[in-house]
């Protein structure tokens, strides 16, 4: 669905020229959900903006549903981005305006007449659920309201492509699921592919198939989500993993320790297995769990645990060749 082929954009200042993405080479499929993280300043948001070239790549290609978009004119790119919806952390909806008014904005932007503009935002309201909301204003709207409202109104022209810069940084957790669970709903229902661009792993861990993080204007790690939470392989992906994984044990605790320390990691079905206690129950160990949970990764289970084993060195030793049979992962620490 979405080909991008060394984008770069350049800006050009006083003090020399400024790379802001670096020659990123990407491909999107089509009916997935793409997240693209990182830091502040690392090019996330102008490579997102390349996509539908509200930024203009300096070079490189961005093919759009089989079209290069840097091969239009003007006009053409004007209905290319029809088919491309956007919607941003700050709304930007016109607070003249209803809520009925702001999503059918767009339409009307599109030439689409009046009768059928009127039965396509009562279509989208209904899908974002704020049915009830058509004649408020954005100043009586609580912030995912309103995000809700800018959801519907990129919408509008049946897109193929939703872009998501930030989407849900100005909200709080609650709302932020809730905001992820309609956009999960859209991607399901509507087939629509998606981009996310978010510093927040959290987003990603929730809804993104695939992932990519970016330092520095590039792309130093893609992968499958589950692949990229499970196996991080650059230290800025272990950072950002760390943020919804912390493994770390107080060093008070770690200066108690008489025994092996072991981590863990159960990958899919095995972490919902009994893995640990069929093992405490064949060999004469103790085993004390320090940390561990089981987390989701859009629904996918991943377990990671640090337990110390207590006991004679040869029955500890036949305990870790069963988990390492076993387990996707063990680790002595």
């Amino acid at each position: 669905m979405i080909t991008l082929e060394k984008v770069a954009k350049i800006y050009e200042t006083k003090s020399g020229q400024v790379v802001g993405v670096d020659n990123v080479s990407l491909t999107i499929n089509k009916g997935e959900v793409y997240g693209i993280v990182g830091y502040s300043g690392a090019g996330k948001s102008t490579l997102l903006r390349c996509i539908n070239i509200l930024e203009r790549p300096t070079s490189g290609k961005v093919i759009v549903d089989g079209v290069d978009l840097l091969k239009l004119k003007s006009k053409q790119l004007r209905v290319a981005r029809q088919s491309i919806g956007m919607i941003f952390q700050g709304f930007y909806l016109v607070s003249s305006k209803t809520v009925f008014e702001n999503v059918a904005f767009a339409l009307k932007a599109a030439g689409v007449e009046k009768t059928k503009r009127k039965e396509r935002v009562l279509e989208l309201l209904e899908l974002v659920g704020l049915s009830d909301k058509a004649d408020h204003y954005p100043t009586q709207l609580s912030g995912g309201q309103k995000q809700r409202v800018s959801i519907a109104r990129a919408l509008a022209n049946n897109p193929k492509v939703l872009l998501c810069d930030e989407a849900t940084s100005a909200l709080d957790p609650s709302t932020t699921k809730s905001i992820l669970a309609l956009l999960k709903k859209i991607n399901l229902e509507l087939g629509i592919t998606i981009v996310i661009i978010t510093h927040e792993m959290e987003v990603v861990k929730e809804i993104c198939d695939r992932c990519a993080v970016m330092q520095d204007g590039k792309v130093v790690e893609e992968g499958p989500t589950y692949d990229m939470f499970s196996n991080p392989k650059e230290p800025l992906t272990l950072d950002f993993i760390k943020t919804v994984l912390d493994f770390e044990l107080p060093q008070k605790l770690l200066d108690s320790i008489s025994g092996t320390l072991v981590r863990l990691q159960f990958r899919g079905e095995l972490a919902e297995e009994a893995v640990v206690s069929d093992m405490l129950q064949k060999f004469s160990v103790k085993g004390n769990i320090l940390h561990g949970k089981v987390e989701y990764i859009k629904e996918t289970p991943l377990g990671i645990f640090i337990m110390e084993l207590v006991g004679e060195k040869t029955e500890q030793e036949k305990a870790l060749a069963y988990l390492k049979d076993r387990v996707k992962q063990v680790e002595v620490i």
